[in-house]
């Protein structure tokens, strides 16, 4: 046990603090004396406390189990999903949260690590082999693709999107032929770029349709991103502000607890979603450069770890997480300076709330586990019959 806690990385460690630490300073700053949200500091204090315990405790299992048995995880997601379409309450627009008493689980946050521990026991079998088409990369899309309908159908936007991305990242390191990676990106890039020329040039058409299929929460997601001349004054409000406030924080930023909109509510949201916005008006352009540069730092460690894993499931762990992380950070980022839509999506480790930060520190907890137990080279572990040694035939 003592060799494993030394093998601990000490520097996603102190990462992990730092950022504990400008979460909680930056929720303070905007959530003090403010009546219905006042003292969320204190329960993200407790939040950050389950978290630590959820990473300590997946530091020291071993994660090849979890791969192992991951199909049944994966459906028992499945069916918490479908579950939320049922019986989920609705916030934000989003029908995605299980409330017991006064604790919210947001399943499609759970989601995330599950697939990534799904696709990643699908591809460790593989065994270096070529990802043929039609046998493993259109089943691991279709396998991908039913959590994404489940959620979409939610309103949850931001979290089906990035079941998308996870499975491109570890779909480029699962040894997938080129000509498959290129067609499949034309045909993501193509769709993407046809879709955002339609909503432009018949968005009026679209928002009809939107409105009819009661999904009229995207026209105030989208309507500012790319026709920001048609949105309504209420669309364009948060991120409109939302740039106000990034541009005034200058340099060295106005000062802790002195941002100007963020300090009058002209931003909604800066303890949750919109927290990047007071970092950037108290903190300014250096402030927003070190919490980047945070980021940076812990996703490099994680590649390190990724590379010096002797075992095949580490790395595609690891690289399921860091596609999860660098997705939420640049469309949480992008959406505030106009280059991405508004879609809810937090801010890792700094944004409050309980769900995502018990997932994104669990997440971490797995490649901390990759570091302690990826280097042991040994016979495969006992795994259910559909992950038996015939399934790395191709």
């Amino acid at each position: 046990m003592l060799q494993k806690i030394k093998k601990i990385d000490g520097v996603i460690l102190v990462i992990l603090v730092l950022l504990m630490v400008v979460s909680i300073f930056s929720i303070y700053s905007v959530t003090h004396g403010r009546d219905r949200v006042d003292g969320s500091h204190i329960k993200m204090m407790k939040f950050y406390i389950v978290g630590f315990i959820a990473f300590i405790g997946l530091t020291f299992v071993d994660y090849r189990l979890l791969v192992k048995y991951a199909l049944y995880v994966y459906v028992t997601g499945i069916g918490i999903l479908v579950l939320v379409s049922f019986i989920g309450t609705e916030q934000n627009g989003a029908q995605g949260w299980i409330k017991f008493g006064s604790f919210g689980l947001q399943p499609a946050e759970l989601f995330k690590l599950i697939l990534i521990l799904f696709l990643a026991a699908v591809l460790v079998r593989k065994n270096k082999n070529k990802l043929l088409f039609w046998r493993d990369v259109v089943p691991l899309g279709l396998l991908s693709l039913l959590p994404f309908i489940i959620v979409i159908s939610q309103n949850d936007l931001g979290n089906a999107l990035s079941y998308i991305v996870i499975l491109v990242g570890l779909l480029w390191i699962g040894n997938i032929k080129f000509t498959h990676a290129l067609i499949g990106l034309l045909i993501i890039g193509g769709t993407a770029a046809a879709g955002i020329m339609s909503y432009i040039h018949y968005h009026d058409e679209i928002k009809d349709f939107l409105t009819d299929i009661k999904r009229s929460h995207w026209i105030e997601r989208f309507d500012p991103w790319l026709v920001p001349d048609k949105a309504t004054a209420k669309a364009i409000y948060h991120t409109k502000n939302a740039k106000m406030a990034i541009a005034s924080g200058g340099m060295s930023g106005e000062g802790y607890m002195a941002g100007t909109s963020v300090q009058t509510d002209r931003v909604p949201y800066t303890y949750s979603d919109s927290i990047f916005v007071q970092i950037a008006e108290e903190y300014g352009f250096v402030g927003s450069a070190l919490v980047l540069l945070l980021y940076f730092i812990l996703i490099h460690r994680m590649i390190l770890i990724a590379l010096e894993c002797k075992d095949r499931g580490g790395p595609f762990l690891i690289v399921g997480v860091v596609a999860m992380l660098l997705y939420q950070i640049f469309e949480n980022i992008g959406a505030f300076l106009g280059l991405m839509p508004l879609t809810g999506i937090t801010l890792p480790f700094i944004s409050f709330g309980g769900t995502s930060l018990l997932i994104n520190m669990a997440s971490i907890g797995l490649v901390m586990s990759v570091r302690l137990h990826g280097q042991e080279v040994e016979e495969d572990l006992p795994s259910p019959a559909l992950y038996s040694p015939s399934a790395k035939k191709v």
